[in-house]
């Protein structure tokens, strides 16, 4: 079994400090072969999200895997998420039914409230293709009580359709979560939870390192999850007409300097400050080089100084600014300047 490093989530489960993002993998062929390297490497998670459209593919794969003996269940960490055009509490359990349906799996070891944001979905819309409403090129926004929606998820937490049952009757609670909510809407969560978040999954680099949101977890017993740890270099292919901020944490002078000491790639360095902040990341890549490179991680170790320098850079950039999401009400992200952002008007 490859080495990688874990941190405990409060349910006693192990959360694997790295994993393979998923996000815009929707080539099936490319995405097969990212997954089958990732797998045969020994990656222990694999994320992905019901707007990513593609946990059909991932759980064919996984099928596959598990059919032949190659893979257990239990070896795999499944994280997986709520979309933000589902949020109704009538429409969330049978939206999970098809999720796990689509994984070919009984349970998901992490499930997340995708976006702080709800919006409405498209009028007859089924849990098979939900798709956002757009009126006049933008979303519309359902003002469904974040409550609301986490307390479905506390029911079917405690109901079982989020547990694993294994032998001996012994019941494993799945861990629950949010994503790119900020610390005012998690602590409204908090207060009224009767089940307290497992995990927050937000942007988290170099420029952006979310060092008061990661102490605010901590001191809540929540663990982290950083995607775009590399940048996101390929996220201006999501659509070009976005505002993009301009950030490049791999060309960063210490982290090249930093690289060429311990015969690691950007990435890697990157990647391993992440995890020893006690960080789980999930680098995207559908280059099988790359995949494997962003594995390997674990044999070496930043020092406490250069911990500390590279949390000293001085470059603070967000990249992911959410520009659907500019016009919505609980718009996660305050740093942001709404009056100077450009508006993008979507196609139907």
């Amino acid at each position: 079994m490859a080495k990688y490093e874990t941190v405990k989530l409060a349910t006693g489960a192990d959360l694997p400090l790295i994993g393979l993002g998923t996000w815009l993998s929707t080539d099936s062929a490319a995405l097969t072969t990212a997954l089958k390297t990732a797998l045969d490497a020994g990656y222990p998670l694999i994320d992905t999200a019901y707007v990513y459209g593609n946990e059909a593919v991932i759980g064919k794969v996984l099928q596959e895997y598990f059919t032949s003996g190659k893979l257990k269940r239990k070896d795999i960490f499944i994280t997986t998420k709520l979309p933000l055009m589902v949020h109704r509490p009538d429409e969330i359990e049978e939206l999970i039914k098809k999720q796990l349906e689509y994984l070919h799996v009984d349970y998901f070891d992490l499930y997340l409230v995708h976006c702080p944001c709800p919006c409405k979905h498209q009028p007859g819309d089924t849990p098979d293709n939900y798709k956002l409403l757009l009126k006049d090129g933008h979303v519309v926004p359902e003002l469904i009580d974040h409550i609301e929606t986490w307390k479905v998820l506390e029911k079917l937490y405690g109901a079982g359709i989020l547990k694993v049952r294994f032998a001996g009757a012994v019941f494993r609670n799945i861990a629950i979560g949010l994503s790119n909510f900020n610390e005012k809407q998690m602590q409204y969560v908090l207060d009224h939870a009767t089940v307290k978040p497992h995990n927050l999954q937000v942007e988290a680099h170099l420029y952006w390192p979310q060092k008061e949101l990661h102490e605010f977890c901590k001191k809540n017993n929540i663990t982290m999850t950083s995607y775009a740890t590399l940048g996101s270099p390929g996220r201006i292919a999501f659509n070009p007409d976005f505002s993009w901020p301009i950030g490049e944490p791999m060309k960063d002078p210490l982290v090249l300097k930093l690289a060429e000491k311990y015969k690691k790639s950007p990435a890697q360095v990157l990647l391993r400050h992440m995890t020893q902040r006690g960080i789980s990341t999930i680098p995207k890549s559908v280059n099988p080089e790359r995949i494997i490179e962003n594995f390997e991680i674990f044999n070496f170790k930043l020092t406490e100084e250069e911990i500390k320098q590279l949390e000293d850079v001085k470059t603070r950039v967000r990249l992911f600014l959410f520009d659907l999401l500019f016009d919505h009400p609980w718009y996660p992200f305050e740093d942001i300047d709404l009056s100077k952002m450009k508006r993008v008007c979507l196609k139907d």
